[in-house]
């Protein structure tokens, strides 16, 4: 089990011990007021104002302002009732007299969100908080509670964009150019742990560029020690300006709970995603075509380097962006765009967020010498057709041909790619990534199996999809 934890709430409260002992005593004044500013003990609270005439350093200004814009996320889903098998035989429960069964219950989950932009009621929250619910309700620090619609999620970064009526007034908080952190900088959370609204925690940010972590698909977080627990998620951290600087997302808790080793998403990453998804609904990355792996020492002997940092392309695709550009394995990248590259999976979250017909310069290494090489990035989608013009069952979503791989055999099948939520092929239950092998109980394999699938039966009823290697079948409520 992955030590790894997102931050979503199931409960109010779970068994945790949330009281801990406050660390870091020799932080000075600065974080000594911040202590007494969350525990009012007696003898923290006779403090005087001022101490030789200067103020006691304080949150409260920054806080006043910020946390009108952080909200609380609730959200209700609706899943499938786990029973024994026995118990869905009619017979077996007529013959007990056993009522009818319950075929879904309730689901609930808590998490944080954070306004990002007042005008047109937009709030940014995690993908986890909000997947497969259908109520999304949020709660602001003056009591107000509204419903929220899912604009778009990108499940790769686990980012997620919320609206909300924009006739209400709202508090925005300014977003940060997060490339600007450095490691010491003083930062506050934000949220609902453990259902305890607008909780304000600080620490500082104790590395950057974390990857690796096989939390999220693409990966470049800042790692803080600003005490972050379950049901945080999605909510702000900000610098001492109270500007965004990145969206809490998950803990290191080998115990279950907090150890000071949090991860936020920087908000220069949020920043790309959130206007991808504003204009498409979902993201569209581009595809590259290449692997890589980290360097190591014994990797960089084998090649008769002295270069310790850096992805070493492992394999490269034929006909691809990578191919083109001239890229071999072997090849040591350390630079795109002038911005140096530590690892693989620095290489992935950097490449793997540019947009098809991006162009971009490589910095690598190949027999000890530097090169530099320019790649176009390539549109994985470009031979996928929009979904209504098979039927309109599938509007809002591009669908394409593949083939899936499984125990050394190889099958096609129609592709889901980027689809828009709430669209008619969302409310049919499809998602992006999904493989499906039957519609309407027909076999499907190519995209005039599944339109012809589709024109028969007058619209899409039940399907047979593979999703995260896993054989679901969906059918319409």
């Amino acid at each position: 089990m992955s030590v790894f934890s997102h931050l979503r709430s199931r409960s109010r409260f779970k068994p945790f011990g949330v009281l801990g002992q406050f660390g870091r005593r020799r932080l000075l004044a600065f974080a000594f007021a911040i202590a007494a500013a969350q525990i009012p003990t007696p003898g923290l609270a006779a403090l005087p104002a001022e101490v030789d005439g200067e103020p006691l350093p304080s949150l409260a200004p920054m806080l006043e302002k910020t946390v009108p814009g952080v909200v609380n996320v609730s959200t209700v889903s609706e899943v499938a009732a786990d029973d024994h098998p026995l118990l869905r035989d009619p017979f077996f429960r007529r013959f007990f007299d056993i009522p009818g069964r319950q075929r879904s219950r309730e689901s609930q989950s808590l998490g944080s969100g954070v306004v990002i932009d007042a005008a047109r009621g937009l709030i940014l929250t995690n993908h986890h908080v909000v997947r497969a619910a259908d109520q999304i309700r949020v709660t602001f620090d003056d009591g107000r509670r509204l419903d929220a619609e899912l604009v778009g999620s990108d499940p790769e970064t686990d980012i997620a964009v919320l609206r909300v009526n924009r006739d209400v007034p709202l508090t925005e908080v300014p977003l940060a150019d997060s490339d600007t952190l450095q490691v010491g900088d003083f930062v506050v959370a934000i949220g609902s742990p453990f259902g305890l609204a607008h909780t304000v925690t600080s620490g500082i940010v104790s590395a950057l560029g974390r990857t690796g972590l096989g939390i999220e698909g693409y990966e470049s977080f800042i790692q803080t020690d600003a005490s972050i627990n379950p049901g945080n998620s999605g909510g702000p951290l900000v610098n001492l300006r109270g500007e965004l600087v990145g969206l809490n997302t998950a803990i290191l808790a080998p115990g279950g709970g907090n150890v000071g080793i949090g991860f936020a998403i920087p908000t220069n990453m949020v920043k790309i995603v959130v206007e991808q998804i504003l204009e498409h609904g979902t993201v569209r990355r581009g595809r590259f075509g290449a692997s890589a792996q980290d360097m190591t020492p014994e990797l960089a002997g084998a090649l008769g380097v002295e270069i310790f940092r850096g992805a070493v392309v492992s394999d490269v695709q034929p006909d691809s962006a990578a191919a083109e550009a001239g890229l071999k394995p072997g090849d040591i990248v350390t630079a795109v765009d002038g911005r140096a590259i530590a690892s693989a999976g620095d290489l992935r979250s950097r490449i793997g967020l540019l947009q098809p017909g991006t162009e971009i310069a490589l910095e690598i290494i190949r027999n000890g010498r530097e090169r530099q090489l320019q790649a176009v990035i390539e549109d994985p989608y470009a031979d996928f057709v929009h979904g209504e013009t098979l039927s309109p069952a599938l509007e809002g979503a591009l669908i394409g041909e593949g083939v899936r791989r499984s125990n050394r055999s190889r099958t096609r099948v129609v592709i889901v790619g980027p689809l828009r939520p709430g669209s008619p092929a969302w409310q049919n239950g499809l998602r992006e990534g999904d493989l499906i092998v039957q519609a309407n109980r027909q076999p499907v394999a190519t995209l005039s199996d599944l339109k012809g699938a589709l024109r028969s039966a007058g619209g899409l009823y039940s399907a047979q999809v593979f999703r995260e290697g896993q054989l679901l079948l969906l059918a319409r409520r």
